[in-house]
C-alpha cells in the first residue's frame, strides 16, 4: 500500500509534533517534509515507527538527504544510528558547517 492509497486520516501521529498546524486538515502526503522533519527532530522511537511505516525508509531517507535544510546535531546522530545515513550524506549536515556559528 502506498501513501497515496492508504487512509486519508494520515499517520498515527501526536497533535503535539504539529502544534501550529490545522492537524484535522493536514494533506501528510503533501505535508512530508514537515512531517518528516518534526518527527526527526522530536519524536520518540515509536513515532518514528510510525513515521517510516506510512512514508517508507527510503522516502524518508531521501527527504533527509536532499530536501531537509535544517536539523539539529541530535537528530542528524539520529538518523545515522536509526536509518544508517552518515552524516556528509544530508543536505542540513553540510548548510550547517557552512554557516559558522555564534561567537557568543
Amino acid at each position: 500500500m502506498t501513501q497515496e492509497s492508504s487512509d486519508k486520516k494520515g499517520p498515527n501521529l501526536p497533535r503535539r509534533l504539529f502544534w501550529e498546524f490545522r492537524y484535522e486538515k493536514m494533506d501528510w502526503v503533501k505535508a512530508y517534509r514537515t512531517v518528516i522533519g518534526r518527527v526527526v527532530e522530536r519524536g520518540n522511537e515509536e513515532e518514528w515507527e510510525e513515521m517510516l511505516r506510512y512514508y517508507g525508509k527510503s522516502k524518508v531517507v531521501e527527504t533527509l538527504k536532499n530536501e531537509t535544510n535544517y536539523l539539529t546535531d541530535r537528530a542528524i546522530r539520529l538518523a545515522e544510528e536509526r536509518l544508517g545515513v552518515k552524516p556528509e550524506e544530508l543536505k542540513a549536515y553540510w548548510r550547517k558547517r557552512s554557516r559558522p556559528g555564534h561567537w557568543i
